[in-house]
Order: C-alpha cells, then structure tokens, then sequence
C-alpha cells in the first residue's frame, strides 16, 4: 500500500513520540487530525494484529474528519465495515472509530482493550471521558500501548488537558516522563498556507479570545472562558506575612470532591492564603480535615458553608451541620449561594481587590477554565465540574462580606510559613 503526503517537521516529531501519552496542539490549521491517521496507519502496518481506536466527540464530527479521509486515503487496499465502524487490515491489525457524545456513551467501552487510543479534538471531551479511556487501554499482546491526543485551546477538556500537557501539575499516580506536548502551528502547514493564504487571514480577523486560542494556540484565553479578566499576573502573589487575626475559611463539600479555602482581608482586599483540595471524603472525613486546618489555635473567626449542609441526611437522620459541629472547628455560617449575584461580587473582587497566594494550584487553574453556561447568562456552566469546586467556596467567601467586619496589616516577609 502506497501513502501520499509527507509529514512536516512538528507532524515528524509526533510521528516520532513514543511517550504513553503525546498530546499534539496549538492553533488550528496545523495538519493534526492528518497526522493522527497517518500515525494509526502506520502502526497497524508495523505490528500485525495490534488494535486502534479513534474517537471524536459526535458521529458526524468522526464521518467528516476521519471515517471519509480514511476512505480516500486507504480505502482501496484497507475494507471498511461501516456497520461496525472498522478498518480491517490484512495482517490483522485494525482501526476502530468511535464517538463520545454524552458521558452514558464511555459505556460503550467498559471492558474493550486497545493498544492505542487516538482522541481528536481532546478538548471536547471531559476529564472523566478520558480516564475511562484510559481503563481501556491495555491488552496481552506485545505491543506498544498509547494514547495519542490532538486539541485546541478552549472547550470542556481544556482544563486537563492544560493541567497536564501544558502545566505539567501532576496528580498521585500520574508519572511526568509518560506526558509529552508537541506545539502545533498553522505556519507548520505550508500546503494549507499556501493553497490557501485566506485562512490565516481569516484567524487574524476573529475576535481577540478566539484569535488568540485559534491563530497563535494560547492556553490563557479561550471563547466561553467565565473569568476573562482573570489573569496569574494581576491576581496571583506569592505568599506574604499577614499580621492578623481576622481570618475565616469558605469551603463546598461534596463526596466527589472537598474544596477549603482560607482568607485573609486587608480593608476591602480578599486575600486567599491556603486551599486544601480532596475526594472520596466522608462528612466526618471532612470534619477531621477542617479540624486539623481550621482548628481552634488558628483563631479563624467563621467558616462558609453551602446551604444544604443544613438539611437533614437521609443516611444518618442528622444535618451535615450536626455531623460538622462534633469537631473543633470555627462556626459554620450559611452561605448566600445565590448564584449570578454571587458570580457578579466575584467580579468585582478581581477589580484588584483579590489577591491568591501562588500555592493555591486548583483554585488558580479552576478561575482559568471555568467556563460560561450556555443557557443561563451569566452563570458558569456545571461543566467541567471538576473545575467547579474551588471558585464555588470563593463565592460563597465574597457573599459572607467579610470587609464589614475585618482589617489586616500587611507586611512582606520572606518566612512566611507561619502565617500561611
């Protein structure tokens, strides 16, 4: 089988990754999903009976970028079953394509084996969407076993794709040396650019979130970004010296993830000094956390908590409160969760009046890829909800009003462990 084409040098780079996980991005126009194919085709002529996949987020998205390429590209020597969706190689190898529409749609996959996983557009697909791809990784014969992932900045995925790929801020269990980036860029494609010289011109001319995500491939700015206005620069400080005791914590609980919050004010500037970030807590889990954090000897003068806490439980017969109140912690205050006042206070805060220390990852990382709802006006989408947590305790901080009641001193001071 002859293949036209010739990969350009980023796409030769790809071609050449054998990291577990290769994520190829930036712009658009880049030539990726071409080397996404062209990738898959040649590792099912090198190993005999090895078992690909490659998923978009809809049935017509994969038609259109994969499954009708696919035909032209290798549809003479290669039959295709287009009930099943499956290139069928002559040495066994092969090439299933498939989608991921909705979440219920990873079920379709529960208990496949891949060797490689080829996911276009990774950005459109949620963090937990890519972790059940993950699990199906795996397999008995020797071959190599990867996942290879083109996107563009903005989307449900940008947050982890980022967190991974661009940031490089590594979970437990997540090895660093398994995750490589391949910057792409639309310069990179000099057969689009010069058969089609309107389309960069075309970049340019898109408004500044879009052309600075599409056209130049930035991960800090993006189209449905929630806080725009947030930026490392103006909001993020390293720690300092708080002389104060007017202190008090914000958190949102929820079995799937626990995210506290702990603040300082100095007049009507919030300052956010800690964060601690986990899952899988129970309520009284939760409690020993707030115990050990928010204990009586940090002299924290209240602690916000999101309204159903008060709610009786339907497990234990007592309130969330009540479960709370059997550890040392500060008093719990009901939080105002009203949600688009309370987006709207936020906002008013990020006119230089909120400041967060630079060890606070997944706060700093969720006001960055927090997205907008697509049907409510000025709310924030429920989605990625793994993003959600951080900026709901933040919220429920600013609606407390804490600048009624607290003054803090600042000092700058290069020990300020602490105070933190």
């Amino acid at each position: 089988m002859k293949l036209l084409g010739r990969p350009n040098e980023k796409q030769a780079e790809f071609f050449r990754s054998t990291a577990r996980f290769t994520a190829y991005g930036g712009s658009r126009g880049g030539g990726k999903s071409w080397a996404l194919r062209r990738k898959l085709i040649l590792l099912c002529m090198r190993y005999p009976g090895i078992h690909c996949l490659i998923i978009r987020r809809t049935l017509s998205e994969l038609r259109q970028n994969h499954v009708l390429p696919l035909l032209r590209e290798i549809g003479r020597a290669v039959p295709y079953a287009s009930g099943e969706r499956v290139f069928r190689f002559k040495n066994g190898s092969r090439i299933d394509l498939g989608y991921l529409s909705c979440e219920r749609d990873t079920l379709r996959y529960q208990g496949q084996e891949y060797d490689i996983i080829a996911i276009d557009e990774a950005t459109q697909l949620t963090e937990s969407q890519f972790s059940a791809l993950k699990g199906c990784l795996r397999g008995v014969g020797n071959f190599p076993r990867r996942m290879y992932l083109t996107c563009n900045p903005g989307g449900v995925g940008h947050a982890w794709v980022k967190r991974l790929f661009i940031d490089r801020k590594f979970r437990e269990g997540e090895r660093p040396e398994d995750y490589r980036f391949i910057r792409a860029s639309v310069w990179d494609n000099k057969i689009l650019t010069e058969n089609d010289p309107g389309y960069v011109e075309m970049l340019k001319s898109l408004p500044d979130k879009l052309r600075s995500a599409w056209l130049d491939g930035s991960w800090e700015l993006f189209e449905g970004q929630f806080f725009p206005e947030f930026s490392r620069e103006k909001h993020v400080i390293a720690p300092i010296q708080l002389l104060t005791r007017n202190r008090f914590a914000a958190f949102d609980y929820g079995f799937d993830r626990f995210a506290l919050l702990l603040f300082a004010m100095d007049g009507d500037t919030l300052y956010v000094t800690r964060e601690y970030c986990a899952s899988g807590l129970t309520l009284s889990e939760a409690g020993e956390a707030l115990e050990r954090i928010c204990g009586e000897q940090y002299g924290l003068r209240y602690a916000v908590a999101s309204p159903d806490l008060w709610n009786r439980r339907q497990d234990t017969g007592f309130s969330g409160v009540e479960i709370l109140s059997r550890f040392k912690i500060p008093p719990l205050v009901r939080a105002d969760n009203r949600r688009i006042p309370g987006w709207r206070a936020l906002r008013e805060k990020l006119d230089g009046k909120l400041k967060i220390f630079s060890h606070c990852d997944e706060l700093i990382r969720s006001m960055e890829s927090l997205l907008c709802d697509k049907t409510v006006a000025e709310d924030a989408s429920g989605e990625p909800h793994e993003v959600t947590h951080t900026p709901e305790a933040l919220r429920y901080a600013v609606m407390s009003r804490p600048e009624a009641a607290f003054s803090v001193t600042v000092t700058h001071s290069t020990d300020a462990q602490m105070f933190l």
